[in-house]
């Protein structure tokens, strides 16, 4: 047989579409399993070999289950609001919904090309009124219930893209987009009260099957914060200053506080030969980030307005700077600076010539990162003998640079709470600040509430009002979509304004209540929005009454499985957790988490490991691929190329490599037929129970390229031993139709065409998505197990078991599993002794 690809995938991606074999079926009988993957962004380049790396991992698990006899839903659609569109339409003079049409067609045939296993029945797209009618109610869901409210803001302001940006869309001051310089605007702006839900989100994570750095991710966003606000009073006025600390037990070592640029109180404690300096390094902050300003490896600026704030505990005057690292955002926008135990504070103390005063004895239990002893030069002294000397001084009172220290120990330096442990202390100084009514305890998040408009043209229509008698007005629900104008010209304005203020006849409307005259909210909502809650739509797509049928929400939520990129996370990942506690709340939703199990996976990157994109003209058009080596080559090579979860650099030797393996495949078919003709004698073999075996445990752990090297190895070894003339023994084994039909089964996710044609060839009379997934002899699948030691930093942490022939990639990623607590700050190096140990370097 010749693999004529292009006609095999043809002809059964036809019978598929023919049988619709991939059709979910609502309230089956069988167990549901839903199965999600991030919806893509339809560009105007089309896809790229990075997207369906995700799309073919989940279309593997989703055929397995399938063959596992669940009622498997997997869906598709677009994520099509947005800039991208909007700009690409701008400057082809085009309209952004024929620019989208057109987009949604090219990845929709690209998809089909790759014989995923979607159910496009329930395809959706987020720019169609019918479903942006039910993101628009829903959005009245959170007004009515006081979560939607209008606040005016400063946000950062690209006036080339006349757009607002995202803090994560501003690098160094300029526009993602276009690289030119970002300003501050104020302006009003939709806000949405996440902050409200933001206990739950934390708390809700902690019985959720997410990788944990998805879940650090998460918490790290949320930034809860117990601590205590304190009072200080400032020197020759009466203003107070409250700072937030989670360190109340550090108050007497605070020797200097530190304001953000934009505290209101900074032009009041400016001295007047202060005022320039103070002035100049407010517009300099003000071009940076909250990302570039929080950046731990950058170095701490700041300046001294010339005013003095006195510390409640010690009564000594401390000198008052504004510096970037400190922001409005999060807590007071003020800090009380303790360098000793602070590693911010200590680095801008040194650079400062500011004191640094210890108020924690730590005894041993110094941070060796941060620590410089003052005697460690002196000959014939250890770095412990050092310590010991500079904390003689230290307990004496005298002065001590370049030290910083852990948090924990027994208080000193601290007045009536010397000797006290750091937690006893915390508690009690809190009681104390409380007495004297300069403190209280409190709890702050780094999170805000999320910012909802956009004043570009391309999103949904906000669905309100404002009449001069009656204020801002909803849109009655049957009236509901508010239909986005299609208009000729939609370019964003030079005011700020969206382009939807210009289109007069569309705003000018009357009041829902009074029947006045109003005017349209004329902001469009973000991208966020139409992803927040697709997996719902997904459900009951077509539903015209609501957004989804409650019974049907009821039997497919929640999701089983949802994968996606790293780099959402964190705000489109909280985002529609957030979305449908909200609706989960307000009884619309049968689950307060929507997605059971989340992972992700790295990118692909272009074959110099840079980061693949048009500009740089290194992106790889799976379309050609396609043609010339067939969709299972592709697919086959995204699953081998590397670990599902990590970067990985593209490679057209490797694509190369995989189409010879599949051409081996039908070698070996073809060879296995004409044996079979001449009734050569058949054995049952281990290599197929093995192959089975791994290549099901290696699917459900998500190591696809460790099951690809399985199905390589098998053939690899079944050319040997079943067709090569000069075998060891000199006998040729032929398996059996049953052993054969078990390795294309397990092929079958990851070849599916491939894998159905050369099964029909060998007589098999049922496609093989229809059969049941294969079990194993385990006697024949046993494998001589190894106890590997698993290290950190060299320190024993436990063992794992893996088979004598597992491979390094395998050993190490089951070794984290094992001792995921001791790595999560991350692992700098990891040393493999074959047959032994792995250690991992955080």
């Amino acid at each position: 047989m010749q693999y004529d690809h292009k006609s095999i995938d043809h002809k059964w991606q036809a019978r598929w579409e023919r049988e619709q074999t991939f059709r979910a079926e609502d309230f089956s009988q069988k167990e549901k399993f839903y199965c999600l993957v991030e919806f893509p962004y339809p560009s105007g380049a089309g896809l790229h070999v990075g997207h369906p790396r995700s799309y073919t991992a989940l279309d593997i698990v989703a055929r397995k289950k399938r063959m596992e006899g669940k009622n498997v839903l997997y869906p598709i659609g677009w994520d099509a609001f947005g800039l991208p569109t909007e700009n690409y339409a701008i400057k082809t003079g085009r309209k952004p919904q024929d620019v989208t049409r057109e987009n949604v067609g090219t990845f929709k045939r690209q998809l089909q090309a790759l014989g995923l296993s979607f159910d496009w029945s329930r395809e959706i797209n987020t720019t169609d009124p019918a479903y942006y009618k039910w993101t628009q109610w829903m959005f009245l869901e959170f007004w009515k219930a006081g979560l939607a409210y209008k606040k005016k803001m400063p946000i950062n302001w690209c006036p080339s893209c006349k757009i607002g940006l995202a803090n994560e869309e501003v690098v160094g001051g300029m526009c993602e987009r276009c690289g030119n310089p970002v300003e501050k605007r104020e302006k009003e702006q939709w806000m949405i009260a996440i902050t409200k839900y933001a206990d739950r989100l934390l708390e809700d994570l902690k019985d959720l099957n997410y990788l944990e750095k998805i879940k650090k991710q998460q918490e790290d966003w949320i930034g809860k914060s117990e601590g205590a606000e304190i009072e200080f009073a400032v020197d020759g006025i009466d203003d107070k200053i409250n700072v937030f600390t989670t360190r109340p037990d550090t108050l007497f070592g605070a020797t200097f506080m530190v304001l953000a640029p934009e505290h209101p109180l900074v032009p009041k404690l400016s001295a007047r030969d202060r005022h320039h300096e103070v002035v100049h390094y407010i517009e300099k902050a003000a071009a940076k980030t909250d990302i570039e300003r929080g950046d731990v490896t950058k170095e701490k600026t700041g300046v001294f307005t010339g005013s003095y704030a006195v510390n409640p505990g010690s009564g000594e005057k401390m000198p008052i700077y504004i510096a970037d690292y400190v922001m409005m955002g999060y807590g007071t926008g003020a800090i009380m600076a303790v360098p000793a135990h602070d590693t911010r504070d200590c680095q801008f103390a040194q650079k400062k010539g500011l004191p640094i005063r210890f108020v924690i004895d730590c005894g041993e239990n110094y941070d060796e990162d941060y620590y410089l002893p003052e005697f460690a030069h002196l000959d014939g002294i250890s770095d412990k003998q050092a310590m010991q000397m500079d904390f003689e001084k230290i307990r004496k009172g005298e002065q001590i640079y370049f030290a910083y220290t852990k948090e924990s120990g027994q208080m000193m330096n601290s007045g009536e709470f010397d000797g006290l442990t750091t937690e006893e202390a915390k508690k009690k100084m809190i009681v104390w600040l409380e007495e004297k009514k300069i403190g209280k305890a409190v709890t702050h998040f780094k999170l805000r509430d999320w910012v909802f408009s956009r004043q570009r043209y391309w999103g949904e229509p906000i669905p309100l009002v404002h009449c001069a008698k009656c204020g801002w007005v909803a849109i009655p629900e049957t009236d509901l979509p508010v239909v986005l104008p299609d208009v000729e010209h939609y370019e964003p304005t030079e005011n700020g304004e969206s382009p939807l203020a210009t289109i007069t006849d569309w705003v000018n409307t009357t009041c829902p209540q009074c029947g006045g005259d109003a005017k349209r909210e004329t902001d469009t909502m973000p991208n966020w929005a139409g992803s927040s809650w697709y997996f719902l739509r997904y459900i009951d797509p077509k539903n015209d009454e609501a957004f989804a049928d409650k019974t049907k929400l009821d039997y497919w939520m929640p999701v089983d499985l949802y994968n996606g990129g790293m780099e959402h996370t964190t705000l489109h990942l909280l985002y529609s957790r957030f979305w449908n506690k909200f609706l989960h709340d307000r009884g619309f939703v049968p689950t307060s988490e929507p997605y059971q199990k989340r992972t992700s996976h790295g990118l692909v990157l272009a074959e110099d490991g840079s980061k693949m994109s048009k500009s740089k003209g290194n992106v790889v058009n799976p379309d050609k691929l396609v043609v010339e080596f067939g969709a299972d080559t592709v697919r086959v090579y995204e699953m081998f190329m590397g670990p599902f979860a990590e970067p990985v650099p593209w490679s057209e030797n490797g694509v190369i490599g995989v189409r010879r393996f599949l051409e081996k495949v039908v070698r070996y078919v073809d060879a296995w037929i004409e044996l079979k003709a001449k009734e050569t004698p058949e054995m049952e073999l281990p290599i197929i129970e093995k192959t089975v075996k791994k290549v099901t445990e290696d699917i459900e752990s998500m190591h696809f390229n460790t099951g690809v090297a399985a199905l390589m190895k098998c053939v690899n070894e079944l050319m040997e031993i079943c067709i090569t003339p000069d075998a060891p023994d000199g006998s040729i084994r032929l398996i059996s139709f049953s052993q054969l039909e078990k390795f294309l089964l397990v092929m079958c996710p990851f070849a599916p065409h491939l894998a159905n044609e050369l099964y029909e060839r060998i007589g098999g009379e049922e496609i093989l998505e229809k059969k049941s997934w294969p079990s194993w002899d385990a006697e024949l699948a046993k494998d001589e197990e190894l106890q590997i030691a698993i290290q950190v930093n060299g320190k024993l942490r436990g063992t794992v078991s893996v088979a004598s022939d597992a491979e390094e990639s395998v050993i190490v990623e089951k070794a984290k599993e094992v001792v995921v607590k001791y790595i999560e700050t991350g692992v700098k190096k990891t040393i493999y002794v074959k047959n032994r140990l792995v250690n991992f370097v955080v």
